[in-house]
């Protein structure tokens, strides 16, 4: 006879009064919700058709923590779950929690929470700062392919946290995050790019990357494609084309970006008699 999913429950509930110390079993749903909140885009343990959200958004924060910590209670529970956990608990500004999580989940291998633990190590917001070991660990995510510790890596070369501050290798870094197609890699390597540091000084190439981020919809990248616009740089000046990637920078949050709106839609300053400013003349007569 066949047994229906009632049945199979009944089971379940009577071998657990029976075997109190039985090890749970993590439930689909608890998994499959904490996927969907927590995943991180770049993990490469998430399953094939979860996307991730690079930020846990604030109304999901609850519900993240409330299904990863149930899908990590099972004895079964695979390793991505911790580090999606730590994520949930990192997002909800329990760092000491997120810690936690992220340290079980790299003892298993998961190079995203080597990546993530190690940054919390090294920033030390609400946990003991350890950068030697932060470092460490952050090596070992970026040598094992993860994006983000590689991006970090690169931000540590480059401001000579924990060692050395080694341009060239910053710029190795981002270069790999980049042709993972990291967006804040791009950005970061048009800077390092643009200003010349750790290798040649070449508008054109971080005008590239620049729109390369852009394409991508990152804010910083725009910004800069709104300046190079605005002073003619890599290219012919073409305030109109300024103003279009300055609105859409803003619109993403970049606040550099909306004082440059208004410094082109306001250009004519008011001042009084003792030469203080007043404020500005707008082209649309504000």
């Amino acid at each position: 006879m066949l047994r229906t999913k009632y049945s199979v429950l009944a089971a379940l509930a009577l071998a657990t009064l029976l075997c109190p110390h039985m090890p749970a079993v993590a439930a689909p749903a608890d998994i499959a919700t904490c996927d969907r909140l927590a995943a991180h885009p770049t993990d490469p343990d998430r399953p094939a058709d979860v996307k991730g959200n690079l930020e846990i958004a604030d109304a999901d924060i609850a519900a993240a923590l409330k299904a990863c910590t149930a899908a990590a209670t099972s004895a079964d529970a695979p390793r991505r779950i911790w580090m999606e956990l730590g994520r949930a608990y990192e997002f909800a500004r329990q760092p000491a929690q997120a810690a936690s999580a992220y340290r079980k989940a790299a003892d298993a291998g998961s190079a995203s929470a080597m990546a993530g633990l190690g940054a919390l190590l090294i920033n030390g917001n609400g946990i003991k700062k350890n950068i030697a070991e932060g470092r460490t660990l952050t090596e070992r995510a970026a040598n094992a392919g993860d994006v983000e510790g590689m991006i970090n890596l690169g931000s540590l070369y480059g401001a000579g946290v924990g060692g050395k501050t080694d341009f060239a290798m910053a710029r190795k870094w981002y270069a790999r995050a980049v042709e993972a197609n990291s967006s804040e890699a791009m950005y970061q390597l048009g800077l390092m790019t643009q200003d010349g540091d750790g290798g040649p000084k070449d508008d054109a190439a971080a005008k590239a990357l620049f729109e390369k981020g852009a394409a991508l919809d990152h804010a910083d990248a725009l910004e800069r494609l709104g300046a190079y616009a605005e002073a003619g740089r890599a290219g012919e000046k073409d305030v109109t084309a300024a103003i279009t990637f300055y609105k859409r920078a803003a619109a993403l949050g970049n606040e550099d970006a909306g004082k440059a709106l208004e410094r082109l839609r306001c250009p004519f300053g008011l001042r009084d008699r003792d030469g203080k400013s007043v404020g500005r003349i707008c082209f649309d007569g504000e």
